[in-house]
Order: C-alpha cells, then structure tokens, then sequence
C-alpha cells in the first residue's frame, strides 16, 4: 500500500481505554438460552479483535464458529468511532459500544444493536472484563415487544493478545 493510501485512523485505544483491553484473540462458547431457561443452541468460537494503525475502520473485529455437528460461520464486524463510541452498521446489526464510565474498576462495556432481519428485535450485551485481562463474560438479552426472547451467556479466555501473529 503506497503512503497515499493509508488512511490515519483516529485513537480508539486513547478514547476508550477498556474497550482497548480486549485487543487479541479469544476463545469460549457461547449457549443460547429461550425465555423459559431452556438451553437451545451452543457452540465455540474464536474472535478476533483488532485495532489496526491504518486501513478503513479503527477496530474490526472476526468471529469464526464452530458447531459439534460440524458448521461453521465467519463474520466481520468493523467498526468506527463516532461520539464517543465505537458504532457498527453492516448487513447483519446497527449498534453501539461504549465504555461504562460508572464502572470505577473499568470492567464493563455496554453494546446495543438492532438485529436488520428483525427492526423489531434488539439487543443489550454486557462484558465483564477481568482484571488481569484474560478472561471476559458476555451475556446478551434479545427483547422483542418489550418481552425478554432469549438469552446469550458467554464465556471466554484470551489466548493471545497479538492478533497480528494469528496462525489460523
């Protein structure tokens, strides 16, 4: 890429400091629960998230998954910062992330998304970050007509915090 290609890409890791702890390669799984608590779906995953220093986006973030019965699915979501949070909008979810400034141990991030299959499903995801930065717990609340639909708990382990030496 020639140096009038590069597009400098604003300081996400300066302008939300926890969000930029989760830089690396995580590995967990991810268990889907129905309203009544019922386990419905589970599988693993490995997510990559990146924080380039040029390109188009400031963070882009890989998820590859993989069911027992064999399936598997990729996809990408690249993000950009605008008022102060990092924002998506692609074929699959328009939303938001943002640092819980409240969270005096700075361990929670807060994302909202809209699912484009569903304008009238939506979603709150919290994560909890550990204090040494290896471990991270996700749960997702699906709401539909203002009703809990379901329930995504996650789990997972950083197994790199150089995602740019990923051998996948």
């Amino acid at each position: 890429m020639s140096p009038a290609t590069v597009t400098k890409l604003p300081n996400l890791k300066e302008q939300m400091p926890l969000l930029a702890r989760h830089e690396g390669v995580w590995e967990g799984v991810y268990r889907y629960y129905d309203d009544a608590g019922n386990k419905i779906d589970e599988h693993k995953s490995q997510l990559v998230c990146r924080f380039p220093d040029a390109g188009p986006c400031p963070y882009q973030q890989t998820n590859f998954y993989t069911w027992a019965d064999g399936r598997t699915e990729t996809r990408e979501f690249p993000g950009h910062l605008r008022n102060g949070r990092l924002e998506w909008d692609n074929e699959l979810i328009k939303g938001w992330a943002a640092d819980i400034a409240l969270d005096h141990n700075a361990r929670t991030t807060m994302l909202y998304w809209v699912r484009k299959d569903d304008p009238e499903m939506y979603l709150y995801e919290m994560i909890h970050l550990s204090d040494c930065g290896n471990f991270r717990s996700r749960i997702w609340q699906w709401i539909k007509g203002g009703k809990i639909l379901r329930r995504t708990l996650i789990d997972e382990t950083c197994i790199s915090h150089d995602w740019r030496n990923l051998q996948n």
